[in-house]
């Protein structure tokens, strides 16, 4: 296994030696959920653990600081020490940042821990299990791209076993990681679009799970280069195909006996939950356009969130603030195998351990106030009229990264959240990115109305 245990700095060097690690990285993220770092020869490992490692905010996409401003520091966390199965030389670690001996208000990983310890607080662990959605393709010699797979289309290439099994040495390579580090990979395939394959795996706290995922980019990318590849996670390639989605996996757990708190014996819904659960899902529906804004994070992410599109059939896509069974025209749905809740909206650019948090202190709230979502939808969202859906008092998710930036600015649960450097930070940044796509003139605009007066 390439996992590593946590312990004593002192034996936690010298397991790292014995397995012939040379260098560290202390990694933090940027707005995005890209992992950063600096890299420390192992002999510098001691001051690395304790923050020696400086950064300059500045330099980075939505880390708030000056060019004035004093470095923020990373400080690893040993339990998120991470062999690189492609580089077994060299061991990754997740890292808070802080400020002057304090924690740095708009660290991602801080962000989400304060919404766990909120959790904590009233008893819950917040447990989480994500659906790995991406593409891999091949640059053309034309400076384009292609999927990897078969080169004949295929009408419907959702779970083909020629496509998976012609894909299968980078596949295979990147779930054999995943299980090496411990992971627990059940199940993997062939998407519904050409070179789009998901890999699930075991759930665990949002913490150690916001980890896996800010690394699962990294590694997939970087074994997809060593086969001359490479991974995308744009939710969006292709306007006639699927996107890809980050589906988060939602239960609550009791802090000291580890039960899952979702779990109903006695539901007259007939979904499995528990009220708990009930709670939960009414307080993510009330925000869920704010929190729209950060698991569906880029301009690309609303090109997925369509019924349509420009494909032919249904994107299968949540575009109503709902819930429901079984049933994928939901925002939100119980999975018929496990009491949980499954946010379908998530894609997989966002920063999870924003996401996380957004998701997660939307749910307490539904817990602490007694909210009630209503009853499930079970039909299929897409058929309603928009007259049946104001009757029902169903609304649409966000169409465009503008329109759920307004919510996100509007909605006081995101200042709550993020803290007041980071939630400013996070509206300014992405209204500016909105604003950028918005002017920027196309090759669809010139296409259609260079010459057409």
């Amino acid at each position: 296994m390439n996992e590593v245990v946590s312990g004593p700095t002192v034996e936690f060097e010298a397991q790292l030696r014995s397995r012939g690690v040379r260098y560290a990285l202390a990694s933090y993220v940027d707005i995005h959920g890209r992992s950063k770092c600096k890299v420390v020869p192992i002999d510098h490992l001691g001051r690395m653990l304790k923050g020696s490692e400086l950064f300059t905010g500045a330099a980075l996409d939505g880390v708030p600081q000056e060019v004035n401003d004093d470095e923020i520091a990373a400080v690893p966390d040993i339990a998120s020490a991470t062999v690189l199965p492609w580089k077994p030389d060299t061991v990754w670690l997740a890292s808070d940042l802080w400020l002057r001996d304090q924690p740095f208000e708009a660290c991602s990983r801080q962000i989400l821990r304060r919404a766990v310890r909120k959790a904590a607080e009233l008893g819950f662990v917040f447990n989480l299990g994500i659906e790995t959605e991406f593409f891999l393709f091949r640059e053309t010699s034309d400076g384009g791209f292609e999927p990897i797979g078969p080169q004949e289309p295929l009408d419907k290439p959702a779970y083909d076993v020629r496509t998976i099994l012609d894909c299968m040495p980078v596949v295979q390579e990147i779930v054999e990681a995943m299980n090496g580090l411990g992971w627990n990979v059940f199940s993997f395939d062939q998407e519904d679009a050409p070179g789009q394959f998901e890999t699930d795996f075991q759930y665990a706290d949002a913490m150690t799970m916001a980890d896996r995922f800010t690394f699962f980019r990294l590694m997939a990318n970087e074994i997809a280069r060593n086969h001359g590849m490479f991974a995308s996670f744009m939710p969006k390639p292709y306007g006639h195909r699927t996107g890809s989605g980050a589906h988060y996996n939602i239960s609550l757990a009791d802090i000291r006996t580890g039960r899952n708190l979702f779990e109903g014996t006695d539901d007259r819904r007939g979904c499995g939950l528990s009220p708990l659960g009930y709670q939960f899902i009414a307080g993510v529906l009330r925000h869920a356009k704010a929190i729209s804004a950060v698991i569906a994070p880029t301009v690309n992410s609303y090109k997925r969130l369509v019924a349509r599109g420009s494909m032919s059939g249904f994107t299968w896509a949540p575009i109503f603030i709902c819930y429901g069974n079984n049933n994928r025209t939901n925002m939100l749905r119980i999975p018929m195998n496990g009491p949980r809740i499954e946010c379908r909206a998530a894609d997989i650019a966002c920063n999870l351990y924003l996401g996380a948090a957004m998701v997660l202190m939307a749910g307490l709230e539904g817990i602490r106030e007694g909210l009630d979502p209503g009853e499930p939808h079970r039909e299929n969202m897409y058929l309603h009229s928009p007259e049946a859906l104001r009757q029902m008092r169903i609304e649409h998710l966000p169409r465009t990264l503008g329109e759920a930036i307004d919510a996100f600015e509007n909605d006081p649960l995101s200042r709550e959240v993020m803290g007041p450097l980071m939630f400013k930070t996070y509206v300014d940044f992405k209204r500016a990115e909105w604003t950028q796509y918005h002017t920027h003139v196309s090759d669809w605009e010139i296409k259609r109305y260079l010459k057409f007066f």
